[in-house]
């Protein structure tokens, strides 16, 4: 008979697995510092900037120099593609989970990673599996001792892939393609390509130098390669890890949450399934971790405020109305610009934007019916340190109470 929890003891647990219940230690070598943080289920930095922001809702006496020298100079923190083709922050040591666990067995499910790839791959004749190896054969050459941004990289990579087309083949990958004006059919899909590089370990992201966000060979950039996993391994460890942020979960959720089909999570799935245990959540029926089962049931609320950014990693679980009232979805998430969101003692009670003018960062808040004095003065100490980490001196908070 299936475990039986309301929503308030999942959003209880969640939270905790987020490290927002209380900041955790930011001290080194720790279970509970910056690296086990990011580890937890990765930390999406889309926009630019919003891991260091989720890092500093979850960990105290985070600065933007300390994430910096833990990415360029100490090289735990790694960022690359990940999850749904985004852009994330991991620990280094974990990184085959992020990567070898995110990148499906089979071809058909891997296309669903770069959707958008596939008519031009069938016009081609070329399989997705095919192509990337061409372009990986030829990357180390376009990119050994540079860092170049994915226009770079692509236009390079492209015309070296090229010349290894029969005529005919390549008359096709020369013209021009559906992915932007004048830019041809083939570098279009070397793009998509470099996302499944980046999932087999052969290439990341350098630091943002400005708008440029770019490539490096993982293997130059670390002076080694990846920590070695089998895929099954990691396509386990990248479940658990799901299951214990996001849990109780279902397989279409958790599909969604890597970028593939409902129908296509069996090599994820099916490794753990010995694990899992069902769970009805106000009737809902769902899985979990059968040794999260105890923690489940007795996690205690947070107290106080966090401002989490867009695409904080609590607000992509896909099951939204476990976190947000349904009719307060649209506010929360947009095809484009999605703002920020409030978490007070628990709940997300609001949204927020910020703007910068010259040293002051201008915090606007929209509640979802009012905050407590109390909630705003924690609200307003939490601007002041969000201003900060965007280099700003002070910060001014405009709530509007909707």
């Amino acid at each position: 008979m299936a475990a039986e929890v309301s929503r308030r003891d999942v959003v209880a647990f969640r939270l905790g697995a987020h490290h927002l219940l209380e900041r955790a230690s930011g001290d080194e070598p720790g279970s509970t510092g910056l690296l086990d943080t990011a580890g937890r289920c990765g930390i999406q930095d889309s926009p630019p900037g919003s891991a260091l922001l989720a890092l500093h809702a979850r960990v105290a006496g985070v600065t933007r120099e300390r994430v910096d020298t833990a990415v360029a100079e100490d090289k735990a923190l790694l960022r690359t593609w990940s999850l749904r083709g985004a852009p994330y922050v991991v620990p280094t040591r974990d990184a085959p989970v992020f990567t070898t666990g995110v990148l499906p067995p089979t071809e058909e499910a891997m296309r669903q990673v770069v959707l958008g790839a596939g008519p031009s791959l069938d016009r081609l004749g070329m399989s997705l599996t095919e192509t990337v190896g061409l372009c990986r054969a030829e990357v180390a050459d376009v990119l050994h001792g540079r860092r170049l941004d994915v226009g770079e990289l692509g236009a390079g990579l492209a015309a070296r892939v090229a010349a290894r087309l029969p005529p005919a083949r390549r008359a096709v990958w020369d013209e021009e393609g559906p992915y932007a004006a004048g830019q041809p059919l083939g570098e279009g899909v070397v793009h998509f390509c470099l996302r499944i590089l980046a999932l087999q370990g052969v290439v990341c992201f350098a630091p943002r130098s400005g708008n440029r966000s770019p490539f490096v060979l993982v293997s130059e950039w670390l002076g080694r390669a990846l920590p070695g996993a089998r895929p099954e391994d990691a396509r386990a460890e990248l479940l658990r890890r799901y299951l214990r942020c996001y849990g109780p979960s279902t397989r279409a959720d958790f599909a969604a949450w890597v970028g593939v089909r409902a129908g296509d999570v069996g090599p994820w799935w099916d490794l753990v399934a010995d694990e899992l245990e069902p769970v009805g959540v106000d009737g809902r029926a769902a899985w979990a971790r059968a040794v999260d089962l105890d923690a489940l049931r007795s996690a205690p609320m947070p107290r106080g405020v966090r401002l989490l950014p867009p695409g904080d990693p609590y607000t992509q679980a896909r099951d939204r109305g476990t976190i947000v009232e349904a009719s307060r979805h649209r506010d929360v998430w947009r095809t484009v610009g999605s703002p920020g969101t409030v978490l007070v003692d628990g709940e997300i009670a609001g949204t927020w934007r910020p703007r910068k003018s010259g040293r002051r960062l201008t915090v606007s808040v929209a509640t979802f019916g009012g905050l407590r004095e109390r909630d705003a003065a924690a609200l307003r100490a939490e601007a002041d340190q969000v201003a900060t980490l965007r280099g700003a001196s002070s910060a001014v908070v405009e709530i509007d109470d909707a």
